[in-house]
């Protein structure tokens, strides 16, 4: 990445509310639907996997045993948002034959990237012990992140997980979707309306930007939408170029879509995103 002089610049390029209007009543849409959503499904709301009230999620239950589980990590610059804003990817997921989880994380400043990286192993750690009770195979579990949930999602797949805990398998997590990821953590570093609340050091930009970690084994499909940021763009391309293409197989841009209705090709049945869900769940 070249370095801007001009930290506003930065603003520009990360500051996705700013740069599309209507983000204010997408939101909206999201929360309504959501609210839809839960009544719709047999779910259980806020089950903790760790010990703060941050620490919970929410589990769809798959239609039959067996099935692959999806986990969604929300977005939100790692600072806000809510699992219960994401109910709404749920439905066509459970229909289709999947299990679905969507945790919730500490929020920056209360916590650091750091922590909520360690908290995303603890809810897959949870996930895996516990995906048959409600339907769901732990050997099929699939990550999908959005924003900040796609940096948490190529985190994992690069998690030592006997570290985590020994009775968990070298592998937890099968593949997974970054939409619209950030995987280099310098130029949010550098950009002012985030620094209060991230208080990111070139030492943890280092350690927490898994666009420099040694390949994983995958796969993650990489997104982005067309009406992006030409920053986003480049950091859909730079986990392509740092992993490789047998990492990540799949490195495209979405016609159209800004940084938050991209989100809306995940939970349409017909759209590109959530085909390449369903490949990696084995149930395309």
């Amino acid at each position: 990445m070249a370095v801007q002089e001009d930290p506003a610049w930065y603003d520009v390029q990360y500051n996705n509310r700013a740069r599309v209007a209507e983000h204010a009543a997408i939101l909206a849409r999201w929360a309504d639907a959501s609210v839809l959503a839960r009544g719709g499904l047999r779910v259980r709301l806020d089950l903790p996997y760790g010990p703060s009230a941050a620490e919970q999620l929410d589990v769809f239950a798959a239609q039959r045993p067996r099935s692959p589980v999806l986990v969604f990590i929300h977005g939100g610059y790692w600072r806000s948002l809510d699992k219960a804003d994401h109910s709404f990817l749920a439905p066509a997921f459970v229909k289709a034959g999947a299990m679905v989880v969507v945790p919730n994380y500490a929020l920056c400043p209360a916590a650091s990237i750091e922590q909520i990286a360690l908290q995303m192993t603890q809810a897959l750690a949870w996930t895996y012990r516990h995906a048959a009770a409600h339907g769901g195979d732990p050997s099929r579990i699939v990550v999908v992140g959005h924003s900040a949930g796609a940096h948490l999602a190529a985190m994992l797949l690069s998690c030592r997980w006997k570290d985590v805990g020994s009775d968990l398998p070298t592998r937890v997590v099968g593949g997974a979707i970054g939409i619209s990821g950030v995987y280099d953590l310098e130029p949010v570093r550098l950009a002012p309306f985030l620094q209060s609340d991230l208080r990111l050091t070139p030492t943890n930009v280092r350690r927490l930007s898994p666009a420099f970690f040694p390949r994983p084994r995958g796969p993650l499909y990489a997104v982005v939408g067309s009406e992006e940021s030409e920053e986003f763009v480049r950091q859909n391309r730079l986990i392509r170029d740092q992993w490789g293409p047998s990492t990540v197989p799949v490195c495209e841009t979405l016609t159209g879509r800004n940084h938050f209705d991209v989100l809306h090709d995940l939970a349409d049945p017909g759209a590109r995103t959530h085909a390449l869900t369903l490949r990696l769940l084995g149930l395309d």
